[in-house]
C-alpha cells in the first residue's frame, strides 16, 4: 500500500507544476495517454527551452506590516489622501506595491475628479471602509462600497468622483514604480 502512494506522488507534483504554467488540461491528458514518466520529461524539456534571463526573478523577502496610525503619510500620489505603505515594493525588489489609502473628507470634486491613467501592468483596489464612487472608461460610474473590489486594466482612463468621509482602500499595483498621466478635458 505504501509503495502505491509513493509512486503516485511524482505524477501529482507534475500536475501541480503544469497547473502553475497554465497547462492544467494538458497535464491531465498527457499523464493519461503517455504515462507518468513522460509527463515529467515534458516539464523538464519545457523548462530548458525558456531563456535563463526570463526565468530569473528578483529576490523576494517576507514583508510584515502591522496597523499603526503614525504610518499613514501624506506623501503619495493624491494630495487628498494619506498612504500606509505595506512594505511590498521593498520586499519584492519593485515587482509590486501595496498600500492602504485613507481619503481625507469631505470630498472636494474640484480637487479629486481628474481624469487620468496609470502606466501599470496590473492594478486592483479593495474597499476596506466606507464607499468610493468611481468612473472607469467603458464601465461608467460605479459605487464601490465596503467589501467591493475592482481591477483597472493598464492605461484605462478613470477618476474618483466622490467618497465617504471614512473611505479607506487597499491598492495593489504592478510594478511598484509607474507613471501617472493626468488628462485634460
Amino acid at each position: 500500500m505504501a509503495k502505491k502512494k509513493a509512486a503516485s506522488r511524482p505524477a501529482a507534483r507534475a500536475a501541480v507544476t503544469k497547473k502553475w504554467t497554465g497547462r492544467h488540461g494538458a497535464a491531465k491528458s498527457s499523464s493519461k495517454s503517455s504515462g507518468k514518466s513522460s509527463s515529467r520529461k515534458t516539464i523538464k524539456s519545457k523548462a530548458r527551452s525558456v531563456p535563463a534571463k526570463s526565468r530569473s526573478k528578483p529576490k523576494q523577502r517576507i514583508a510584515v506590516s502591522h496597523h499603526r496610525e503614525e504610518d499613514f503619510k501624506a506623501d503619495g500620489l493624491r494630495a487628498y489622501a494619506k498612504y500606509r505603505d505595506l512594505g511590498i515594493a521593498d520586499a519584492t525588489s519593485g515587482l509590486a506595491r501595496a498600500h492602504v489609502i485613507r481619503f481625507s473628507g469631505p470630498c472636494n470634486p474640484e480637487e479629486v475628479s481628474k481624469l487620468h491613467f496609470h502606466a501599470v501592468d496590473f492594478q486592483m483596489v479593495y474597499v476596506l471602509k466606507g464607499w468610493v464612487k468611481t468612473y472607469l472608461e467603458g464601465q461608467g460610474e460605479t459605487l464601490m462600497q465596503q467589501g467591493s473590489s475592482w481591477t483597472q486594466p493598464p492605461k484605462i482612463k478613470h477618476m474618483i468622483l466622490d467618497y465617504s468621509d471614512d473611505a479607506e482602500v487597499l491598492e495593489i499595483i504592478l510594478p511598484a514604480d509607474f507613471k501617472t498621466v493626468e488628462l485634460t478635458a
